[in-house]
């Protein structure tokens, strides 16, 4: 009678307070890693900083103005003389899409505002010029 009585005083106690601190650790870390896991398909470039940024969240083209003066659709670089065709199959696609051009700082001013005309040659009615917000 007395081994019955042990086997009931040695059953190991579920520690419940440790257990939750684990998970929730674990559900930080998750919700922390899936931050840095959100790839922005994009060419990182050195932006120009503005006061005023707002965010578009709706589905857009980036068209990219290197430092050099390269011209990049997307992630391919385009001549500027094809840009014009590019942007108007894109618009046969979607006629409402929303264009960024996204240039560098210290990029040429001149390839932007080519850029910038053959979206009004082609009709682009949503374009949106990227830059970073200051003090950030």
């Amino acid at each position: 009678m007395k081994l019955r009585s042990l086997r009931i005083e040695n059953q190991p106690a579920l520690m419940i307070i440790p257990m939750i601190d684990i998970i929730f650790f674990l559900l930080v870390f998750f919700m922390m890693s899936t931050l840095y896991m959100v790839e922005q398909h994009t060419i990182p470039i050195n932006l120009p900083q503005a006061t005023a940024v707002q965010q578009e969240i709706t589905k857009n083209s980036n068209i990219t103005v290197l430092k050099d003066g390269r011209v990049m659709f997307e992630q391919e670089e385009i001549p500027l003389s094809l840009l014009q065709k590019r942007i108007n199959a894109e618009l046969a696609k979607q006629p409402d899409i929303l264009f960024v051009v996204r240039a560098d700082k210290q990029g040429q001013y001149g390839q932007v505002v080519a850029v910038l005309d053959e979206l009004k040659l082609s009709g682009a009615r949503r374009v949106a010029v990227a830059t970073d917000q200051k003090g950030k």
